[in-house]
């Protein structure tokens, strides 16, 4: 069956039956429907005084253009655990619309490891992402107005970008104003997706309603004709766009196919962006459970590190401990075989690809200061052979390996894997490291993630970048507590996606220096990446349809 029919076997619990569960009154739930709901914000105040339970980060190796499965494994361990016993619940991102169309068609898990249910939550769900998308398109409107209207601040750049949740290259770069009415200024303008815009980010990371009108508050718009920085609070913009986003910052709940809790709310990419659920969210979930699994998105270079260098740092969040999830078959990939020829059983390949893994240990376990396990995400065309090979290179490591066979078993198949995090839980509590410190400057917080975590020889910033850094530096602005958000590939430790073996001596290439001074961080974009993506020549638009009893067909 595909993921979509075995989503549909399942008899869904009513979403009231979950939050019963969890001792949520339902005063603080609004419901949206039979099977989904949102928990007001009030609610995590009100559980404040209560003990958080243990944080469970689940990333990855460097993936495939496919993913490795993170949201899966996830899913089943949260299942596997309150199968052995233990209470579990998932904080995760909501997926866009970018990849549901684009190349993944899907992001809520596979198989008998999903959330559910999978159609709304992969499609328009609550809303959230369209109230973000408005917030941001509000801010660009007004911005254009004021200047219409006789440009009162006396706005000379503009760099705030439109955004939508689609995956349209088209609008990387566009002109604007070209109606030649009276007063009609023509300029360039462009746009994000809309999971990568500063509106999600600050939409993550804020801690309440006066923390995310505070943030939305100090955006940088553009600068004056002083080069000056204009911000949105000079627009008197931030309630407006405060009000758009009020419904949309209480917490999504839904349930797995086991009828076991998951908090979906936000979702920044993590090449592009920070990559991790909100922050409210993953507080809420420490409160509610004995154990709370989130995961960070992409590769453990991108969204762990990411995870820990700005959610962690900013909230005080530490994880108890670490899943890095690969498969065989992208360990070969990193190996050096073509992702269409995978052969079973190569071991060269396999051997070779290692290395990647392997990297992304040293940096939890040594750099970071974590306890680490890693969950091999079973396919059919696994050997015996190759899961030995790798389970022996793992023990010179001193690291275990579970097999998760999740997708076809669920929960059942996490029961390791739940037995090995619990147990890596108990551990002696280590000290979180972060890869630089607060006060460091911006080139060298670039610098030191560049070479700690990708393994790079150093950074090499290209003219641009360097301008924008005198910018930055001559805003005023105080950004010594803000870190660095490396935008690049996912598929390498490097900023080429096709040096998966990073063999030779490599540097880290800074196109671009972007201050997102509501989000609280600054973004280095490296290499060939963009924050508007494109779809690929076969997108998986083409399989998704509707059949004549009006089911959607195709999300997988």
């Amino acid at each position: 069956m595909s993921d979509i029919e075995i989503a549909r076997s399942v008899k869904m619990k009513r979403i009231t039956d979950i939050t019963e569960k969890l001792d949520i009154s339902e005063e603080y739930i609004e419901q949206y429907g039979k099977y989904k709901a949102k928990i007001s914000i009030d609610f995590l105040d009100s559980i404040k005084q209560k003990k958080d339970g243990k944080l469970i980060l689940v990333t990855s190796i460097n993936p495939t253009p496919l993913g490795e499965g993170k949201t899966t494994v996830s899913i089943g361990l949260a299942d596997g655990i309150n199968r052995i016993g233990n209470k579990a619940i998932l904080a995760l991102r909501e997926p866009s619309l970018g990849p549901v169309f684009g190349i993944k068609g899907g992001a809520t898990g596979g198989g008998y490891a999903q959330i559910i249910p999978m159609e709304d939550i992969n499609l328009h769900f609550t809303g959230d992402i369209h109230a973000i998308t408005s917030a941001n398109n509000l801010l660009s409107a007004i911005i254009d107005n004021h200047i219409f209207q006789g440009n009162e601040l006396k706005i000379k750049k503009v760099i705030w970008k439109r955004c939508v949740d689609l995956n349209d290259r088209k609008l990387r770069k566009i002109e604007i104003g070209l109606s030649n009415e009276k007063g009609m200024t023509k300029r360039e303008d462009g746009f994000d997706i809309s999971v990568a815009s500063e509106i999600m980010a600050i939409f993550c990371l804020a801690n309440d309603i006066k923390d995310l009108k505070r943030r939305i508050g100090n955006i940088i718009i553009g600068y004056n004709e002083d080069d000056k920085p204009v911000f949105a609070k000079d627009l008197k913009a931030e309630g407006a766009m405060t009000v758009l986003l009020k419904d949309a910052f209480n917490p999504n709940i839904v349930q797995t196919l086991e009828g076991n809790p998951c908090l979906v709310h936000g979702g920044p990419f993590a090449n592009i962006a920070h990559g991790c659920n909100s922050v409210v969210a993953t507080k809420m979930g420490l409160k509610l459970a004995d154990y709370t699994i989130t995961e960070a998105g992409f590769g453990a270079d991108l969204g762990a590190e990411k995870f820990i260098d700005i959610k962690c740092r900013k909230t005080g969040l530490k994880p108890d401990a670490v899943v890095c999830v690969a498969t065989i078959k992208a360990l070969k990939y990193h190996g050096g075989q073509e992702i269409e020829n995978i052969e079973k059983g190569n071991l060269e390949y396999l051997e070779t690809g290692i290395e990647n893994l392997l990297k992304h240990i040293d940096n939890l376990k040594n750099k970071f200061g974590l306890n680490v396990v890693v969950a091999i995400n079973r396919y059919n065309m696994d050997t015996e052979a190759e899961i030995k090979l790798l389970e022996n290179k793992l023990k010179e490591k001193d690291v275990e390996l579970s097999l998760a066979e999740v997708w076809a078993k669920g929960g059942k198949g996490a029961e390791d894997l739940a037995k090995k995090v619990i147990n890596l839980c108990k551990k002696e509590e280590k000290t979180l490291n972060f890869m630089y410190k607060n006060d460091e400057t911006i080139e060298n917080k670039i610098r030191n993630v560049s070479q700690k975590i990708y393994g790079a020889e150093d950074i090499e910033f290209s003219d641009i970048a360097k301008e924008q850094l005198n910018e930055i530096k001559n805003t005023g602005i105080d950004i010594t507590n803000y870190p660095v958000c490396i935008a690049k590939t996912q598929y390498s430790l490097s900023d080429n996606p096709k040096d998966l073996l990073c063999k030779e001596k490599f540097k880290i290439h800074i196109k671009e220096i972007i201050l997102k001074n509501g989000a609280e961080f600054v973004v280095a974009i490296a290499g060939n990446i963009f924050t508007m993506p494109g779809l690929p020549k076969v997108p998986a638009s083409e399989k998704i349809d509707i059949d004549e009893k009006g089911n959607i067909v195709g999300i997988f």
